[in-house]
């Protein structure tokens, strides 16, 4: 999809001239971005939206409530021409790509969770990048978890003006991603690989930061939130580093998984060292378990995920436990060593015998991308 006015500069409205309709009101930020962002402003209601889609006004309204946007009176001033032209393109789907409306309606909600959660990260990321780490610390106003006035315009200036140039970037790393999940999904479906393709065999792994509650009351928001975000950045760097997949992060945990056990190893293993070599963060457990799990709509479930938590909650700080299974798949794995610690009753699982995973004298086991996740 094209983006709209590009060349347009933020104060410009789209109206004939942008210089004879550039806002005046230094206080219109919102307006000026909401016009450089979406197009024109705001002017159909939604029965002139479904009517120029050539939709039913149901119709309409579902899929503005699967895009996270709140409801509307029929009659108010609340869509722009960016509105109508998608959906318009949700129709033609539909109507030439014989996709059903359930579907149209289940993809849109995907984007839609997925954009409101990177728009969010976006903007705290411009945001803190134009504050000093040195001018609110001064104002002993270093709790600050939210952007001062001057900050938060000049982010949101920014943004707008860099768009065009970052859309093109989403919709690539959007399609690696999407060509990685295909190649997944046949693969999971190939019997030769795996007898029971609704429920794949995976390495599901927990790290969880040890003693984060007590880090929690001695620090600042401000001083929290750059925490998590080192340690959500390193997590994810080193999990992909090794083909692994980040499944989500939680404040002070993460999950993920891989396809294959040596290096999902590698990936445990340096999870608790760059964790200990980094002056920030805390130490960190991690837990590996090795079975079948249930795959939704991005996130993973199952007897294995629950497995792999529970071991993470009784793992010592800096070490790395794994269940049976795991041991047992390790055993013919060059590179890795699994030594059986006492046996454990985990609520929920029932007793599980675990085991230490360690490095092999001599080797520190894979470290670049040995397999697909």
């Amino acid at each position: 999809m094209p983006s709209m006015d590009a060349a347009l500069p933020l104060d410009a409205d789209l109206h004939g001239d942008p210089r004879e309709h550039a806002s005046t009101d230094p206080d219109d930020l919102p307006g000026r971005i909401e016009r450089r962002l979406l197009g024109r402003p705001a002017s159909m209601g939604r029965r002139e939206v479904s009517q120029g889609a050539g939709v039913e006004p149901a119709t309409a309204r579902r899929f503005w409530h699967a895009m996270g946007f709140q409801n509307v009176e029929d009659d108010e001033a609340m869509f722009t021409e960016a509105d109508l032209e998608a959906l318009r393109r949700v129709a033609t789907l539909i109507r030439e790509d014989h996709v059903s409306e359930e579907l149209a309606l289940g993809m849109t909600r995907a984007f839609a969770r997925t954009a409101d959660r990177l728009a969010v990260w976006q903007t705290q990321l411009v945001a803190e990048s134009l504050t000093s780490p040195f001018s609110e610390e001064l104002e002993g106003r270093d709790s600050r978890s939210v952007p001062e006035p001057r900050i938060a315009s000049d982010a949101a200036e920014l943004l707008a003006r860099i768009c065009d140039d970052v859309e093109p970037l989403l919709v690539y790393v959007w399609r690696r991603h999407l060509t990685n999940a295909i190649a997944r999904m046949l693969a999971d479906a190939d019997p030769a690989v795996h007898s029971d393709p609704s429920a794949p065999i995976r390495v599901v792994g927990f790290a969880d930061l040890v003693s984060f509650t007590s880090f929690v009351r001695r620090m600042s928001e401000r001083q929290l939130a750059r925490l998590v975000q080192r340690f959500e950045l390193l997590a994810s760097d080193v999990i992909t580093e090794h083909g692994g997949r980040v499944i989500k992060t939680v404040g002070d945990e993460v999950l993920f998984v891989h396809t294959d056990a040596a290096p999902a190893s590698a990936i445990a293993l340096d999870l608790v060292d760059a964790m200990a070599e980094d002056e920030l963060l805390p130490p960190v457990r991690v837990g590996l378990a090795h079975g079948r799990v249930v795959s939704r709509l991005g996130d993973v479930f199952g007897m294995t995920v629950n497995k792999a938590s529970r071991i993470t909650a009784v793992t010592p700080s800096g070490h790395v436990y794994v269940d049976d299974d795991m041991a047992r798949v390790l055993g013919s794995v060059s590179g890795f060593s699994a030594t059986e610690r006492r046996r454990r009753m985990l609520r929920g699982i029932g007793v599980v015998t675990l085991h230490e995973l360690q490095r092999a004298p001599g080797g520190r086991g894979p470290t670049a991308r040995d397999g697909a996740p």
